[in-house]
């Protein structure tokens, strides 16, 4: 992860002693990740932080500002600022401005090379603004249409590109099903070392398992066709017509790098996509099957998880079919966080940061189950303003990361 900022000083300033001076800012920057840069930037795709050497740059910085805005490249404001040489008032009089013209912004008060929090808030930053741009640059695979239940989450392809630059490529199932028809049961592959490591398998065969794998590389095949980064698939389309499931496919793409989420729910998909460039890992997409508000629990469930995600997994049948595959995963207990994406314009998002306390294995619901303890005014918020059906869990705690992208990303919380 790397990121550019761009010195600025007056003329009125002995250009040498600021220099001196900031010398070790500036390293410290470098070491974090920062390259400096100089001279116009306006054509520059990826926003800069300032770094305000020294008050007298007022004019300048709004200026360039305005050129980008020209441009239609309405970045967030980020201005690095330090204790001397009117630094900080700099900073305030640029920042009020923007504001004052419709724009956004932050300030960075770095007081010397060592402020490591200061230093690992421009970190934060600058990996929200990559993962942004990385989102901006995805290809997202809607394999059939949003299920028919997803009446708030089936979101027109227009609206996500012109909400964060992602282009949603509408595909339909029966592409994937010729695609699968080359080799709809293979007997062997690297994919059945997850049916020999499995810690049981009950109702699943391998048989079963060997038409899922074609699923998956049906799917494999798809995505690259399209250049898909990411992908949603109408999978109970997989289940009535073919009598297999596209869980396993699902799970083994998440660990491949290519996320992917089930029934064509595209909120889902996209807050998949956009947590795997914040930290790398994978998330878990899940029904919200119980919820107490007044303990803060809330129990999840679905019959599809990354194995990376998680410490044992036992094959079984899809829940509310008994057809084909479902993965009952284990997690490790520990930290979680639950996030969702949605709105009209996908212009709202809520989260929640707690404790995964256990796995269960009832059989009254969908295969991998959870129970998580977060803030008993989380689980009162998304009971009286839901966003849509299912959460993604991710393993730590991100929320604070997660909503700092979603503010950059330019829409209100």
């Amino acid at each position: 992860m790397s990121f550019h900022f761009i010195p600025v000083a007056s003329g009125l300033h002995d250009g040498r002693s600021v220099s001196d001076l900031l010398a070790g800012h500036e390293k410290a920057l470098r070491e974090i990740g920062g390259q400096r840069i100089d001279g116009a930037v306006a054509n520059r795709d990826e926003p800069a932080f300032w770094f305000l050497q020294t008050g007298g740059v007022e004019n300048e910085v709004i200026r360039r500002r305005r050129s980008r805005t020209q441009q239609g490249k309405a970045d967030p404001l980020l201005l690095i600022a330090h204790p001397r040489h009117n630094s900080l008032p700099a900073a305030l009089e640029i920042l009020a401005q923007a504001r004052q013209e419709g724009g956004t912004g932050r300030i960075y008060l770095l007081k010397d090379k060592d402020d490591a929090h200061t230093l690992a808030d421009i970190r934060q930053t600058a990996l929200c603004l990559e993962a942004n741009r990385k989102l901006s640059e995805d290809r997202l695979g809607l394999i059939g249409e949003s299920s028919d239940w997803l009446v708030a989450s089936s979101h027109r392809p227009e609206t996500v590109a012109a909400r964060f630059g992602t282009k949603v490529v509408p595909i339909p199932v029966d592409e994937l099903r010729a695609l699968v028809a080359r080799d709809p049961e293979p007997a062997a592959g690297p994919e059945f070392a997850a049916w020999d490591r499995a810690a049981g398998a009950e109702g699943a065969t391998r048989t079963a398992f060997a038409r899922a794998a074609g699923i998956y590389r049906g799917l494999r095949e798809l995505a690259r066709i399209h250049r898909l980064t990411a992908l949603t698939v109408r999978c109970f389309d997989l289940v009535s017509r073919d009598g297999t499931t596209g869980c396993l496919a699902l799970s083994r793409l998440a660990d491949e790098g290519i996320s992917a989420g089930c029934e064509g729910d595209i909120p889902s998909a996209l807050m998949l996509r956009w947590i795997f460039h914040l930290t790398g890992q994978s998330g878990w997409m899940a029904n919200p099957s119980d919820a107490d508000a007044r303990k803060g629990d809330l129990l999840l469930a679905h019959c599809t998880v990354p194995l990376g995600m998680t410490v044992e997994h036992r094959f079984k049948t899809h829940f509310e079919s008994g057809k084909g595959i479902g993965i009952d995963g284990t997690f490790t207990p520990g930290p979680a966080t639950v996030l969702r994406l949605g709105g009209a314009n996908l212009e709202r998002w809520w989260g929640a940061e707690g404790t995964l306390l256990e796995n269960r294995h009832e059989g009254d619901l969908c295969r991998t189950q959870v129970r998580l303890r977060v803030a008993p005014s989380a689980v009162a918020e998304l009971l009286e303003a839901p966003l849509g059906n299912h959460l993604v869990m991710v393993p730590g705690h991100v929320r604070g990361l997660f909503r700092e992208a979603f503010e950059l990303n330019g829409a209100g919380g």
